[in-house]
Parts: structure tokens; C-alpha cells; sequence
């Protein structure tokens, strides 16, 4: 397993610089975390949850404010769970909730998915959920999350599907959104419509058919609460996020258009009969 020194990735490894970079689209304002917090095993990592046992070691990329990544560590009370994440300012908030559940079982560092600074075969599991779709080179990304997993171990990986993505009813402006933050997704360089993708990722990065497992799940927003909730944290994210900045800086929205489309995300939220479906692809991979 790593030593303690070799955890910080990020301007370790200058030959395993990824090809391309990426921008973050979400950034970590309050209306991300909001989101992130939310998160659980159960609601995000069921697919993983029966490879899961008591002993391992598991690596959880792009961790954020590390809700899942404390569950992970309470299902491996006699293993080890270390939370990585490219922005340290979040991490803070990692090991507040792990702290807050007196786990003892879990680290949070910082590192770049593209050149992990860990030895091979240094995990049982390394799991990222909804990584894959903001990276440089998601194909680089999978083959150093293979490199770091033992044999016999398992990559576990979740990304959205934003095309797949379907609401009703259709209200005026969310179609506006869904292309916006498709084209401010690519333009940082990332796949937003990742979910359909990660299978041929896979086997791009060297992870033979058989080796591979493709499920779907989805997040369902359809009681009053979830609805309030979800419309809420769009609306607010629209206008006031990273991903906010990236469309008015990049030429693909002005303010105007912003508050058009954050108008749009309440007044589907107020709608007694709104649902939304966010559709997501899960991949595991035996190495």
C-alpha cells in the first residue's frame, strides 16, 4: 500500500502530464456543494457496494466534500479509504464529515487523476463518481486508475449522461440549459455526455470486454421536496457558479440569458406535476 510520501500527485510526475487539460465546469460554490453533500454509497455507488469488503484498501477520486467517500470507509473498518481531490480548498470539508463520524479509516489528499503518485497495485478498488466526464483524457485517466489497482481489484466508475437527461413538464428555458451547459462543458474540455461512454473508454484504455461490467441507474426528482431542491440548486448554480464564469467569459451566454434560464429552473420547480430523470452509465472493471 502508498507511503505517506507519495500522495501528492499534482507537479510529481512532469513526464505523465496529461495531454489535455480540463476545467472543473462546477467549481465548488455553495449551490455545488449543496449537490455534492447529498451524495451517498447508496444513492450513488449502489453498483460497487457488494464488491466492497471489510479489509480493502479503496481509492476515491474526485472525493469533493467527501460524503461517499466517508461511507466507503465505514463499509472497510479494517481497511483504508483515501479521498483524493485536484482542489484542496474543499478537502477541508472531507475531513470535517469524516471527522464528524469519528472515522479514523480515511486520509483526503490532493492529486491529479491523470498521474496518481501512487504505486501499482496499490488499491482493492479505485472508484471516481462523476469524474470522468470533466477531465482532459478520460482514456489516460482510466488507464493510471488501472495501473494503481492489484489484481484481482476492481475500477469503478459513474458518470451523468446530460443528453439523457429528461423532465417534465417543458417548460420554456430548460432546453436553453441543457444545450448551454453542454457546449460550456466541451469548450473546458470536458464529455458531459459521458455515461454512454465509459464501456468504449474501457476497453480504450486496455480492460478486455469480459473484464468489464455496464450498468445504468438514474436520480429520480419528483416530490415536492427533491423538486424545490433540485430546481433551487440549478437556478442558483446557473448564475452564480464556475460554471456561470466559463459561459459569460467563454461567449456562450450573457447575464441576461443566465437569469432567463435560472428563471426557468423555478418555475419548473414550482410545477405540482415536475419530474426530472438524470440518467447515469457505472462501469466495473476487473484488473
Amino acid at each position: 500500500m502508498p507511503h505517506e510520501s507519495a500522495v501528492h500527485a499534482q507537479g510529481s510526475r512532469e513526464s505523465a502530464a496529461p495531454r489535455e487539460s480540463a476545467v472543473y465546469t462546477h467549481g465548488h460554490h455553495e449551490s455545488v456543494l449543496r449537490s455534492h453533500t447529498w451524495r451517498t454509497a447508496a444513492n450513488s455507488a449502489a453498483y460497487l457496494l457488494d464488491a466492497i469488503e471489510p479489509h480493502m484498501e479503496i481509492l476515491d477520486i474526485g472525493c469533493g466534500p467527501g460524503t461517499i467517500t466517508a461511507d466507503l470507509a465505514a463499509l472497510v473498518p479494517d481497511g483504508r479509504v483515501t479521498g483524493l481531490e485536484q482542489a484542496p480548498d474543499v478537502l477541508e470539508r472531507a475531513r470535517a464529515a469524516a471527522e464528524g463520524r469519528g472515522l479514523d479509516n480515511v486520509r483526503f489528499v490532493t492529486g491529479d487523476v491523470h498521474a496518481l503518485d501512487f504505486p501499482a497495485g496499490s488499491f482493492h478498488i479505485t472508484h471516481a463518481h462523476q469524474v470522468l466526464q470533466h477531465v482532459g483524457d478520460s482514456v489516460r485517466a482510466l488507464r493510471e486508475m488501472r495501473r494503481v489497482t492489484g489484481p484481482g481489484g476492481v475500477v469503478a466508475v459513474r458518470d451523468a449522461d446530460y443528453a439523457a437527461m429528461t423532465w417534465y413538464p417543458a417548460v420554456g428555458g430548460l432546453d436553453d440549459w441543457l444545450d448551454l451547459y453542454r457546449r460550456v462543458a466541451r469548450a473546458n474540455g470536458g464529455e458531459p455526455d459521458a455515461g454512454r461512454r465509459l464501456r468504449a473508454w474501457a476497453r480504450e484504455a486496455g480492460f478486455a470486454d469480459a473484464a468489464i461490467t455496464s450498468t445504468a441507474s438514474a436520480w429520480c426528482y419528483a416530490t415536492p421536496e427533491e423538486r424545490s431542491w433540485w430546481s433551487g440548486l440549478w437556478a442558483d448554480r446557473t448564475v452564480a457558479s464556475a460554471y456561470a464564469r466559463s459561459a459569460v467569459d467563454g461567449g456562450h451566454a450573457d447575464e441576461a440569458g443566465l437569469d432567463r434560464i435560472a428563471g426557468a429552473w423555478r418555475e419548473w420547480g414550482a410545477r405540482e406535476d415536475a419530474w426530472f430523470g438524470v440518467l447515469h452509465g457505472e462501469i466495473l472493471c476487473r484488473v
